[in-house]
């Protein structure tokens, strides 16, 4: 599944005679999409081979190093054109010449389709193969769940089609969704020696309905059932993974073509779906968000050496994640004990992955190998990039520059990965502010794809630039921020969290609050989110802006009674939640109801109900509207990059698209609406934004702003 190329001067599918073999290239930039003009070549290609005797086999490939990428995303949800790409599909793999399949690079959703409708496939050693059309709100449309099962069975075809994972050639081999791996040839040559080898041999045709691998016993039935629970547990509002095991299901009991009909029907349930819609909106936005005004402007910084300032947990987390990109990594701490416990830290992670089989040894020892550390700042002086990862604390934080700024070479890129503090303060403390970025991870650092690059007011455009080469180096979503207490999502963060806290007082419990969120299709809720990243944390904060806080603004004590306690989450073995014996999920605790209560109280609050509906509003409406307020201020460029921050770092269900997306699903004059009623109540926090009154006044919505050019 990619996006379409534009469209090419040449033709986008080739046909060549060699001998007596149709050799067939897909030729369309950058991964041969499945577009209109590829499928008419594709039957224009399956027509030539039926019609000419001379003929007796078809090799399929793709140029410029990939198969086929996929469909064109575009097109989903507009009206269709046929020829479609199941109906070529079933013409290859009904023709009584061979038909064979070599696969360079991607073969993934539609491209894998098409290469399971031939009769043999060849698999090249950079081979990516998949069915990742769930990531997307889909399923496989073009003959996909009921190919794949037959060839590989049940349970491997369940596992790759739910989790859109892609395997590599040897894999590909190895369970049955290729016959043989080509080294070293182009997709080209290897494929038409193969072809050659199989004429030769009066090799069958063997088409993929015809495969056996479904045995249709209690085995399988058992992985359809495990799979259907596990879906109904992880996935519970998504559509398309139900969906596929529906599909699967149906190679255990009906004939191959009735198959065909119900993967269509299912199909289009997914294509009918708004979940289809937000996913594919997550996707273009993910790719847009990249596009930054700076982009044009600098030529990225090579980086081959990074610094890390700090082995606490983010930092040691940082330093993983460069360390997996390729890069050579200089931690250094304050002292022996401090620098000992971040080397360890960094340890402890690739130590995790060998015992659970996900990396070998002599990988972890290649990896710490690229790893050096140190007590002295002079060690960052062959750094191209140097992460700050310490305390939260300005103070430190312009000390930490202040020593960079003397020992890092001239053209080093100096980054801080402050969760809230104004970057522009600290490149103020050096003599080369034009070299200062924030780099803001999200924990695990390693781990979580998203990557804030806060820009300050005289950053250097190639600066920005490297922020986000090197972000893509490290396989993140980097979205662009401005400075302010919290930038994009934590600033967010911090309203919506009130507006909970605010819900709390009033009467409904913090589990009623939890609920309703997952509900929504958040993996954790809110307060669950606190005592995850730990409640000492959020404190910290809190006492930090007391000083600033508006008077007028409405002050919630319930969170800071817990705190005082030492409830910090689930280090501390309770916080929201209680922790017996050191367990992951929380139970509900008396004890904190017993403080809520007691803090109504002297708020001189009657608590009243609150519906899980009524939660869900007044939680997101402040959400949208903070939104709006960053991209009203240019915190944000659009809105699309407020929905990418969300669904990347803070849990907003993906199949929602992000909070700005959901807002014109619902309709922004509803949000608005929705706002003036709770403002009855709270008029200083429930303020609609400028930018939504102009666009409710306008009949726009957010997406109207995507489309702007940076």
């Amino acid at each position: 599944m990619t996006l379409a190329a534009p469209v090419a001067s040449s033709p986008p599918v080739r046909t060549e005679v060699r001998g007596r073999v149709l050799l067939v290239t897909i030729d369309l930039p950058p991964v041969n999409a499945l577009g209109l003009g590829v499928r008419q070549g594709l039957a224009g290609a399956t027509e030539q081979l039926a019609t000419d005797p001379s003929l007796a086999a078809m090799l399929i490939v793709g140029a410029g190093g990939n198969f086929v990428g996929g469909a064109d995303i575009r097109e989903f949800g507009k009206p269709r054109q046929p020829p479609f790409v199941r109906d070529i599909c079933n013409r290859l793999e009904a023709s009584p010449k061979l038909v064979v399949a070599a696969i360079q690079g991607a073969a993934l959703g539609g491209g894998l389709e098409l290469a399971l409708s031939a009769h043999y496939r060849l698999v090249l050693e950079d081979a990516r193969i998949g069915l990742p059309e769930v990531l997307l709100g889909l399923l496989p449309g073009s003959g996909g769940t009921q190919r794949m099962p037959r060839l590989v069975g049940v349970p491997v075809a369940l596992e790759l089609m739910l989790s859109g994972r892609h395997v590599g050639a040897h894999e590909a081999v190895q369970i049955g969704l290729a016959d043989r791996l080509g080294e070293g040839m182009d997709a080209s040559t290897a494929g038409l020696a193969y072809v050659e080898e199989l004429l030769d041999a009066n090799a069958p045709r063997r088409p993929s309905r015809y495969a056996t691998a479904v045995r249709c016993d209690a085995q399988d039935q058992a992985a359809i059932s495990a799979a259907r629970d596990a879906q109904r547990a992880r996935n519970p509002l998504l559509l398309s993974p139900h969906l596929i095991v529906d599909a699967v299901e149906a190679t255990l009991h009906q004939p191959f073509d009735a198959g065909m009909v119900l993967e269509q029907q299912l199909f289009q349930q997914c294509i009918d779906s708004p979940q289809r819609r937000g996913l594919i909106y997550a996707f273009f936005a993910e790719r847009q968000a990249a596009k930054v005004p700076e982009a044009n402007q600098g030529v990225a910084r090579a980086v081959n050496e990074v610094g890390v300032v700090g082995g606490g947990t983010m930092g040691a987390a940082i330093a993983v994640a460069a360390l997996n990109a390729g890069l050579r990594v200089t931690l250094v701490e304050r002292d022996e004990p401090s620098l000992q416990r971040g080397l360890a830290n960094v340890g402890k992670v690739y130590t995790g992955l060998v015992s659970k089989g996900r990396m070998t040894q002599a990988d972890q020892n290649a990896l710490m190998s690229r790893l050096s550390g140190f007590v002295d700042y002079a060690a960052l002086g062959f750094a191209d990039l140097v992460i700050e990862a310490a305390f939260e604390d300005m103070a430190v934080k312009k000390a930490v520059f202040a020593e960079l700024d003397r020992v890092c070479k001239p053209g080093a890129v100096l980054a801080t990965n402050t969760s809230y503090l104004d970057i522009d303060e600290i490149a103020a403390t050096t003599s080369r502010p034009q070299d200062v970025i924030g780099l803001h991870f999200f924990a695990p650092a390693h781990i979580m794809r998203l990557l804030e690059v806060v820009v300050p007011r005289r950053a250097g455009a190639d600066v920005v630039a490297t922020a986000f080469a090197f972000g893509r180096a490290l396989k993140k979503v980097a979205v662009r921020a401005g400075v302010c207490d919290g930038f994009i999502g934590n600033r967010i963060l911090s309203v919506y969290r009130r507006a909970a806290d605010y819900m709390i007082e009033d009467g409904a419990s913090p589990y009623e609050i939890d609920d309703a969120i997952r509900g929504f299709g958040y993996p954790m809720g809110p307060l669950q989110v606190s005592d995850l990243s730990g409640g000492d944390i959020g404190w910290a904060t809190r006492k930090r802006q007391a000083a600033t806080r508006d008077p007028r603004q409405r002050y919630v004590q319930v969170a800071d009674r817990i705190a005082e306690r030492g409830w910090f989450g689930q280090k501390t073995g309770r916080g929201w939640y209680l922790y017996p014996k050191g367990a992951r999920a929380g139970e509900p605790d008396p004890e904190v109801l017993a403080i809520v209560q007691k803090e109504r109280s002297r708020a001189g609050i009657v608590a009243r109900d609150f519906t899980a509906g009524e939660i869900e509003r007044r939680y997101l409406a402040a959400m949208v509207n903070e939104g709006a307020n960053v991209v009203h201020e240019g915190i944000a460029l659009r809105p699309l990059d407020v929905d990418v921050v969300f669904v990347h770092g803070f849990g907003f269900p993906r199949f929602r698209g992000g909070p700005m997306f959901y807002a014109d699903t619902v309709g922004l004059g509803q949000i608005l609406s929705d706002i003036e009623t709770f403002a009855k109540d709270d008029p200083h926090f429930w303020h609609p934004s400028p930018l939504l009154l102009r666009l409710v006044a306008q009949g726009r919505d957010f997406s109207s702003l995507n489309a702007a050019s940076v």
